[in-house]
């Protein structure tokens, strides 16, 4: 226990999760770099982990954090100092790019899959993190808004956040019992949390039950490797794709 003053004792409250939150987003701006130089995120994630100033938490590359804390105290830490006459520029910046990581991730899908409006996109994962119901600023939210917008049937299968993402979601998704279901007839299957129940997902089960066979990974859950065995056009964050011969 430390004793603080109170301005000092709120400053360590947003200080805390805005610089998590920029380790997240610095992280995700790496990726874009990978993408475009062929590197692989994942070792260079694990690469800059070993050093003890810097350490592997919270530098997961993906679709961006959601959730209660981070977006409210970043938001709130930028007015702050906005009201106080500075102009955290830094923060501003985590923050726009958090919020594109979702366009980014239809985007690529689109210009995989060409035009939306006849396509049918299996969503795993609803929740903005495994093992809540929580939907505050969940990313799935934003994912699937744009797919929509886009003319795609969005077919989603959460294991607990089902019932809390009707209250959020157009009535016009499909919500189905499990990942096979969500999967059934889909032309591809994008994975938005990274649920332990899809890490061990039977992906030749997955698989025989799609009308495509494309997988858009925004959590980096699965191995490029095991995709290409199993004839999946794989695409995942900051991470070279995966193109069947």
């Amino acid at each position: 226990m430390i004793i603080t003053d109170v301005p000092s004792a709120e400053m360590i409250k947003y200080a805390s999760n805005a610089f998590l939150a920029s380790k997240i987003s610095f992280i995700n701006s790496i990726a874009n770099i990978c993408d475009l130089a062929g590197a692989d995120v994942t070792q260079v994630m694990k690469g800059i982990g070993l050093d003890s100033r810097i350490g592997p938490a919270f530098l997961q590359a993906g679709l961006g954090y959601g959730g209660s804390c981070f977006p409210k105290d970043t938001d709130s830490l930028i007015h702050t100092a906005t009201s106080l006459g500075y102009d955290f520029k830094f923060l501003r910046a985590m923050v726009e790019v958090n919020r594109d990581r979702a366009s980014q991730f239809v985007e690529k899908i689109r210009k995989t899959l060409g035009p939306l409006d006849d396509k049918v996109i299996g969503v795993l994962g609803l929740a903005f993190k495994p093992n809540t119901d929580d939907m505050r600023e969940a990313k799935s939210v934003e994912v699937i808004g744009l797919l929509l917008a886009a003319g795609a049937t969005v077919r989603a299968y959460d294991p607990v956040a089902i019932d809390n993402a009707r209250a959020i979601l157009p009535r016009a998704v499909f919500y189905c019992a499990s990942p096979y279901e969500a999967a059934e007839g889909a032309d591809a299957v994008a994975l938005v949390t990274e649920w332990n129940e899809f890490k061990f997902i039977n992906l030749e089960r997955l698989r025989s039950v799609m009308r495509g066979a494309v997988v858009f990974d925004g959590r980096n859950l699965w191995e490029p490797e095991r995709m290409r065995r199993l004839k999946f056009e794989y695409h995942s964050i900051g991470r070279k794709p995966v193109i069947p011969s």
